[in-house]
């Protein structure tokens, strides 16, 4: 544990400093791209202080200027370092409104352009959805984890339809992502971080130009299927 307990005190200090840092940023962009090029070297200083290794396969599979939703399973609190650190392209967080509330980090995921989401009131969550589906119509791409928490045993989760709605209203197409290897670094239920080797998957875009909101649960199936066959194929 008390590694672990090293690897939290880095974990602390790097967020604070790279947040401080993404802060000052924000004030010199409209786009918010220096700030996730920032994002990104934060999430590299957390993998190498935690001796994480990450292979990444399939990045043929985008097109970086390209608008996309992307989709990844949730397995681990390092899901997000790995995404932000190892995805070469500039993407936007949709994520929960209760991660804007903690002090530094959450202005500095304001800075960032990133979209919050309050998974307690549905019309905020309906507005945050439309505006960011029009941005993303001016080239914007999300990132989604679409079972919407970390898995508490490792399995892939049941999907929510919100990253589904976004897709389909955007017209963009969904890339899957899947994500080995981070649950054994840090269970939900767990303090412990343990060194490892992760694997980021990138599959072939989904396009959703053919569905519409009444069919949105076929394509959040078609979806679940191709991860969960990724995810696994390597098992």
């Amino acid at each position: 544990m008390i590694r672990s307990a090293l690897i939290i005190g880095w974990v602390v200090l790097t967020t604070t400093f790279f947040a401080i840092l993404a802060i000052i940023a924000s004030f010199f962009t409209r786009t918010g791209n220096p700030v996730h090029i920032i994002a990104r070297i934060w999430g590299r200083s957390i993998l190498m202080g935690s001796r994480v290794h990450v292979c990444v396969k399939g990045l043929s599979n985008i097109e970086p200027e390209k608008s996309y939703v992307y989709m990844a399973n949730h397995q681990s609190n390092f899901d997000i370092p790995v995404l932000l650190g190892y995805l070469p392209v500039q993407f936007r967080w949709l994520a929960k409104a209760e991660l804007f509330k903690i002090p530094v980090f959450g202005r500095a995921m304001l800075g960032a352009g990133y979209i919050k989401i309050d998974r307690f009131n549905r019309k905020s969550a309906f507005e945050s959805l439309k505006e960011a589906a029009q941005r993303m119509k001016n080239g914007l791409s999300v990132m989604i984890f679409p079972e919407g928490t970390r898995s508490r045993d490792g399995s892939i989760r049941q999907f929510k339809k919100g990253g589904f709605v976004l897709a389909i209203n955007s017209g963009v197409p969904i890339v899957p992502i899947v994500l080995r290897g981070t649950w054994p670094i840090m269970a939900k239920s767990s303090l412990r971080i343990n060194r490892g080797d992760v694997e980021m998957e990138i599959g072939e875009p989904i396009d959703t130009s053919g569905y519409a909101m009444e069919t949105k649960v076929d394509l959040m199936e078609k979806v679940r299927t191709v991860i969960c066959e990724k995810f696994n194929a390597a098992e």
